[in-house]
């Protein structure tokens, strides 16, 4: 658990400050969709597979987008839609809920609104998820290194982190100006 704290915090922290380049993206929205289906699958919570799915789905987030950066819309389409249904299970599995088969509805319908978002406001879409991601992945690992760390308090600290990433990637902290990306298209 200890290891994979520390990788979640370090992917999610690496998101916050590097989440515009494409593939640390994709290996943040690996890494917290592992974490999510892991949630979802019963009996899977210990052991070698708790470690390895989030962190061979981050593996494979971050190489699959380096393959694509050809196709970037398709890709930015599909990252909307993972990142959607990786956040809505990571804010489920922050504020400790769990809906049984209506966990993955909800997973669902964060992927439409995912994709959604980032079909509309490309430039802004990145920014944003990478914010969330890295707020929910750093979260979730200070969540295993202090499982005391819930409710209200882990809220904050998520809104305050995704907060300054947005800021920091908008361009309104930091040495960044004007740093949000272009739309392609």
């Amino acid at each position: 658990m200890f290891l994979l704290a520390l990788i979640l915090i370090g992917c999610g922290l690496a998101v916050l400050v590097f989440g515009s380049r494409m593939a640390v993206l994709g290996a943040g929205v690996g890494a917290l969709l592992g974490v999510g289906l892991l949630r979802l699958l019963p009996g899977v919570q210990e052991g070698f597979l708790w470690l390895l799915v989030p962190v061979g789905l981050a593996i494979l987030g971050a190489v699959g987008t380096g393959f694509m950066k050809g196709m970037v819309n398709i890709v930015m389409l599909v990252l909307g839609v993972l990142a959607g249904a990786a956040i809505v299970l990571g804010l489920l599995d922050m504020f400790g809920l769990n809906f049984g088969l209506f966990d993955w509805v909800l997973a669902i319908i964060g992927g439409v609104i995912g994709a959604i978002v980032v079909k509309r406001f490309a430039g802004w879409a990145v920014i944003v998820i990478a914010a969330l991601v890295g707020a929910l992945l750093t979260m979730r690992g200070l969540q295993l290194l202090l499982p005391s760390l819930q409710g209200p308090i882990a809220t904050l600290l998520a809104l305050v982190l995704a907060g300054g990433g947005i800021a920091y990637h908008g361009g309104w902290i930091g040495q960044r100006q004007g740093a949000a990306p272009q739309k392609q298209g």
